[in-house]
């Protein structure tokens, strides 16, 4: 039994050799947190990536599209999750003061995660059966489904991935916390490249059973691959009495209180809802606009997340030579302009190739600005609140993306709508306009995050950096 459950735990021997050899972050690895164990924690971040492609990459498109669900309903669908961001320090906080009799605080999190996930995917497919056919009378019921659905996989997306990313800081020795965070970020890209990957290979021929089908697997897939990953990573302690009556209020208070912190602050949440607001209208742009396929526009998550694997490894060179975290956060804005502009007018060329670019550059542009905010953030003066810190960066991000992407689909719809009742006049009356709208909207909220990073940039304009691996303690967005 007992070595059934070490074949269990341990990776094969040939796939440890393989990442030592190979893997960019092998030097995250320890005594206290060997390069199996690792890797094997590290598959809740891939079951998450693999989740995620399927939400945001296949599920808004398929339900535009082929079943005819407005835009603005499925924005608030995938949406509707992210607005319970905020609570995602708080949810940090429980976990770090959870009064376990059993000596657990991130399991127990973890686990709850994982269920909320698998139920969300579990209730999806009764969901697409009743948008797909639906009787009389139903379709609403279909379409609250799928809103439950999304926001069950949301929130047990939000609570696993908080309190994971907190159990690898407590088995990581803390020199190698950066980086090990690091590698779960790639991991996390990863299991979007190869979720999107996989779903574009499965759904090339595009049926709702097939959908279906794809959906069911992908909720065992979640519940397997969260319980090899977490099993036996938390070794129990003590258990502890109450928690601290308002300990989390007053040390917000004294975040708050940090110099220019509200316009760091700001400045996330308004880079972020720049590059998310497309999130949604994406890939029905590419069904409805450019006429490509189901397995087509599943594969945009895999661009986007390899442009944003690319930004992370690009930040790391840019950093060890010395550039200011805000001015590679500006380079990112940069880009963004003309990422924009050529999924743009990949619709009056009808060029495929164009649209493909501008997916890829998105990614490597929103990448570079959330690697670069997020270095400034774990650069903030005040050590003592570092975590504080993160965990309010993550908030503020998670929240603008949410309601940056409901904003998205309510636009799409609303100026779609006028353009073809003719209130915008005869040239605009076309399908493409409420997209155009939306990209054009995204491309003038960079300009004002430029104007915002200004100040930012002045105060570490004068800081000496020495060049270091790149680390991170919390996940860019």
């Amino acid at each position: 039994m007992a070595r059934l459950n070490k074949s269990f735990l341990q990776p094969p021997a040939w796939l440890v050799a393989f990442a030592q050899r190979h893997l960019p972050f092998a030097d995250a690895a320890s005594s206290q947190l060997p390069l199996g164990r690792l890797l094997r924690l590290s598959l809740f971040q891939a079951a998450i990536g693999m989740t995620t492609a399927l939400l945001v990459g296949t599920l808004n498109r398929v339900m535009i599209v082929e079943l005819g669900v407005p835009a603005w309903w499925v924005a608030l669908s995938v949406g509707l999750p992210l607005l319970f961001a905020p609570a995602r320090a708080f949810i940090g906080y429980r976990s770090d003061t959870h009064p376990s009799a059993l000596g657990l605080k991130r399991l127990p999190y973890l686990w709850m995660g994982s269920l909320l996930m698998f139920a969300g995917l579990a209730i999806m497919p009764f969901a697409l059966l009743l948008l797909s056919d639906p009787p009389e009378g139903t379709l609403w019921f279909g379409r609250l489904g799928a809103a439950l659905a999304f926001l069950l996989v949301g929130a047990g997306m939000q609570i696993a991935q908080t309190a994971g990313l907190a159990l690898a800081n407590d088995v990581a020795p803390v020199d190698k916390r950066p980086r090990v965070v690091a590698l779960l970020y790639a991991m996390l890209l990863l299991g979007l490249m190869v979720g999107s990957a996989m779903l574009g290979w499965m759904l090339s021929d595009f049926t709702p059973k097939r959908l279906i089908q794809v959906v069911q697997g992908s909720a065992v897939m979640v519940i397997v691959l969260n319980l090899f990953s977490l099993w036996k990573q938390e070794a129990r302690a003590p258990s502890r009495g109450d928690r601290e009556a308002g300990g989390f209020s007053r040390n917000w208070q004294r975040l708050m209180a940090v110099p220019r912190m509200r316009r760091f602050l700001w400045t996330v949440g308004l880079g972020t809802a720049a590059f998310s607001m497309q999130d949604i209208v994406l890939e029905p742009f590419g069904g409805e606009v450019l006429g490509l396929d189901v397995g087509w526009t599943s594969s945009l998550t895999a661009l986007t997340a390899g442009g944003c694997l690319l930004a992370f490894l690009w930040s790391a060179h840019l950093s060890a030579r010395g550039l200011d975290t805000c001015r590679l956060a500006a380079l990112g804005a940069l880009l963004g302009l003309p990422a924009f502009a050529c999924v743009i007018f990949s619709a009056p060329l009808e060029s495929a190739w164009m649209f493909r670019l501008g997916a890829a550059l998105i990614g490597l542009a929103s990448g570079l600005f959330s690697v670069g905010m997020l270095l400034n953030a774990m650069e903030m003066p005040d050590k003592e609140m570092t975590g504080l810190v993160l965990g309010a960066w993550g908030a503020v991000q998670a929240t603008a993306a949410g309601l940056a992407m409901v904003v998205g689909g309510v636009l799409r719809d609303l100026v779609g709508a006028l353009a073809q009742s003719g209130w915008l006049g005869s040239t605009l009356d076309s399908p493409i306009t409420g997209y155009s709208f939306v990209f054009h909207f995204e491309m003038y909220l960079l300009f004002v995050v430029l104007i915002a990073l200004g100040p930012l940039v002045k105060r570490h304009q004068d800081l000496s950096r020495s060049p270091r691996p790149l680390g991170l303690a919390e996940m860019p967005g």
